[in-house]
């Protein structure tokens, strides 16, 4: 329930659900339906403005992905900037506030690292800033955590297959989701430990296969 809760905030944040209506986002809104209903405008600022508020309507939206939406609109440049400077002055577009929402959402609906967390903030556009700040906020051991719950529950998944299988099975599920290597490994080891199997006996030392795999990603 608690997951549920989280991932809802992404389809309907924080900074604009409870924010009140502003007499902006009305005229906006209103805008958006009168251009729609008499036909194409040719104002740049209003065909800006339907733009975003489509997009907004649907899911929040990155300053970056409005920008982008309304190039392939044909929107000018000095329309759209003016456009994106009121929408977040108003609240409607907040990146910061999107990327603190991303990240919980993310991490607890799907187990998403930090790293795999700020590869899509950056792909969304968001500023390198606000990704450190909003990733910042997931701190190690939670990280830790939730690694070793996804290794759990997938553990029964793959009993009964050869060692060396369930160990590149569990490595490669936290590998997907952004986990470090070295984290990786040990969480799979410490897994298969509280099953009673020692890997060290079985001549796989898992905790030097993560750091070996750690030097050839950072090559």
């Amino acid at each position: 329930m608690a997951s549920d809760r989280r991932t809802a905030r992404i389809a309907g944040p924080a900074w604009t659900a409870a924010r009140p209506e502003s007499a902006e986002s009305r005229e906006l809104s209103e805008s958006a339906g009168v251009a729609g209903a008499g036909g194409v405008n040719d104002d740049p600022q209003e065909r800006a403005r339907q733009v975003c508020l489509r997009m907004l309507t649907a899911a929040p939206r990155t300053s970056a992905q409005l920008a982008d939406a309304m190039r392939r609109k044909g929107v000018p440049d000095e329309a759209a900037q003016a456009v994106l400077s009121r929408l977040a002055e108003v609240g409607l577009i907040d990146d910061a506030a999107f990327a603190r929402a991303w990240v919980e959402s993310r991490h607890h609906a799907r187990g998403l690292a930090r790293r795999a967390l700020a590869a899509e903030l950056e792909k969304r556009g968001v500023r390198d800033e606000d990704v450190r700040t909003a990733v910042g906020a997931l701190g190690p051991d939670e990280e830790i955590a939730t690694a070793r719950r996804l290794v759990a529950r997938a553990m029964a998944g793959t009993k009964g297959r050869p060692l060396p299988a369930r160990i590149r099975r569990l490595v490669g599920l936290l590998a997907r989701k952004g986990y470090p290597a070295p984290l990786a490994y040990r969480v799979v080891r410490e897994a298969l430990e509280q099953e009673g199997i020692d890997t060290a006996d079985a001549g796989i030392d898992l905790d030097s296969m993560g750091e070996a795999a750690a030097d050839v990603s950072d090559e």
